[in-house]
């Protein structure tokens, strides 16, 4: 059981973490290519964030246009499984998808757990992509009932992203978290776990789709890993630590 001597943070990734991604992607799948597609959304849609996170960052520095990255990411991931989709049907489907993530929302169980966490720990987000993009989600999320503006960090704004250890740091001494025990908790196991156990933090591996952990030698720092597969693990971790 967490003592209480020490003060104890918790800061949250967005996507796929404080909500299912895979819930607005669905739904605009559907819309766009009809209740029986030639490749199911569930199969996909893993193949379509493996894809977008080969060309993030370069979206993010500017290399190429975010439009760009949209088209890559799901015209590479079609041709895996023998789908030409043009450039111009790749960003109709986007555009669906982002107006379906103005509409995502937490589980109940999500924030239950938030409201668990509240009062037991100072809370934050880290979150990669644009500002606008990424605090209209945030908004749409209802996070700042639990979560204070000032402790929501997005990497437009910050001028660094996850994995950098500028982001966390900043967050870190933003927050006044010098000495406090730090969690952050993601999906993204290059992105939220190794970014936050460089940077001296401990991390909680949000891991709903069943992936193969990826820090076998790896040299991570010291900080501790605990790994959930759902929201009712992670509630059952929680309640253990706080």
């Amino acid at each position: 059981m967490q003592t209480q001597s020490r003060k104890t943070a918790i800061l949250f990734d967005v996507d796929d973490t404080l909500y299912d991604q895979t819930v607005p992607f669905k739904e605009a799948y559907a819309q766009y290519f009809g209740e029986n597609p030639a490749v199911p959304a569930a199969v996909i849609y893993p193949v379509t964030r493996k894809y977008s996170d080969q060309v993030y960052s370069q979206a993010m520095s500017g290399k190429i246009t975010m439009e760009e990255m949209y088209i890559y990411r799901v015209q590479k991931a079609f041709e895996e499984f023998g789908v030409s989709i043009t450039d111009e049907e790749a960003l109709e489907f986007q555009e669906i998808y982002a107006d379906r993530q103005h509409h995502i929302h937490m589980s109940p169980l999500m924030e239950e757990i938030l409201d668990y966490c509240s009062g037991k720990a100072e809370l934050g987000i880290i979150t990669n992509g644009p500002s606008k993009h990424q605090w209209n989600k945030v908004k749409s999320l209802q996070a700042e009932r639990w979560i204070p503006h000032e402790n929501i960090f997005v990497s437009a704004d910050v001028g660094a992203e996850k994995p950098e250890k500028k982001i966390f740091d900043y967050a870190r001494r933003t927050m006044g978290l010098e000495e406090a025990e730090v969690w952050f908790v993601g999906d993204s196991f290059p992105l939220d776990v190794e970014g936050a156990l460089n940077a001296g933090w401990n991390a909680v591996w949000m891991n709903r789709r069943g992936r193969k952990r990826l820090d076998e030698g790896c040299g991570l720092g010291r900080g501790r890993l605990a790994c959930v597969g759902s929201e009712e693990e992670l509630f059952q971790w929680l309640n253990g630590f706080i």
